[in-house]
């Protein structure tokens, strides 16, 4: 099979690290505007050869889009356009309404597959590739009775080769869960870096007295704008939903301690406890 990844980059070039391994690849395109990450991904030998984008689509029988999301929502028409009805076309953004409703009349619509891989780092690029960076980690497949069989059926067997394990949502379920258990993340640690850069200014020191527990929590802090500003703005309802629970819950913590009511201090904790038994 040949695929074609528009966006060489870590989750695109993890995926098709991952599936040339499993021998569901035969040949690999990469598409990217980056031209230092098509450089870098044949180097890797994560692609096999860079193109443009009608080439890419209309000479392969898989294509992947793993761009940004408002990148995604723009390009997915683009590429119904190019491809017959043998193909398949699965996305790989962390939001899916806007992306599903951007081509929700489109003729070819049940050519697509909408996905979304539970995994990311900090990190971005072609050399942060890795083939197993999937493994264990649930796909989210979403409106899948809008694909039609043998493209769900393709987009299954993909998620199976990259080993994941299927969870079948909703667009508008998913972006809402999205918003509680992984947006929210991104913006606490923002805002957490910011804080110590804010009150904090010698820079050695940070260095110097940081801790496993301040370096793993402000490690998402070090993912990039330009993926991330477009998922607030996509999920923007729902993030700001949970936000200003999140806020409410700070001012329990601030209160408890003006107040001196260590008792209650004591109460929020242990009711934040309760995630061990949920995240083993």
């Amino acid at each position: 099979m040949k695929i074609s990844i528009i966006g060489a980059g870590l989750i695109g070039g993890s995926m098709a690290l991952k599936l040339r391994e499993k021998g569901i690849a035969d040949f690999i395109y990469g598409i990217d505007n980056n031209q230092q990450h098509i450089s870098k991904a044949l180097e890797l030998k994560i692609i096999d050869a860079g193109t443009d984008l009608e080439y890419g689509v209309k000479n392969a029988d898989f294509i992947i889009i793993a761009v940004p999301v408002d990148a995604a929502r723009k390009l997915l028409p683009e590429v119904l356009d190019l491809i017959s009805d043998h193909q398949t076309v699965m996305d790989a953004g962390s939001t899916k309404a806007g992306i599903v409703n951007s081509v929700k009349d489109h003729p070819k619509r049940s050519r697509f597959v909408a996905f979304h891989p539970m995994w990311g780092t900090e990190n971005s690029g072609p050399a942060s590739a890795v083939s197993d960076s999937f493994s264990g980690k649930a796909g989210v497949i979403c409106n899948k009775e809008q694909s039609a069989p043998d493209a769900l059926q393709l987009v299954e067997k993909v998620a199976e080769s990259l080993d994941m394990h299927l969870i079948y949502m909703n667009a508008e379920n998913h972006d809402i869960h999205t918003a509680y258990i992984s947006h929210i993340s991104h913006i606490t640690s923002y805002a957490l870096a910011n804080t110590v850069l804010e009150k904090e200014r010698e820079e050695e020191t940070i260095f110097q007295l940081a801790s496993s527990g301040f370096s793993s929590t402000v490690r998402l802090a070090k993912s990039h704008p330009e993926m991330w500003v477009p998922i607030f703005k996509q999920n923007k309802e729902n993030v700001l939903d949970v936000l200003n629970e999140h806020i409410t819950q700070l001012r329990k913590f601030k209160a408890a301690l003006e107040k001196e009511n260590y008792e209650y201090l004591e109460e929020l904790i242990t009711n934040a406890n309760r995630i061990r038994g949920i995240l083993r």
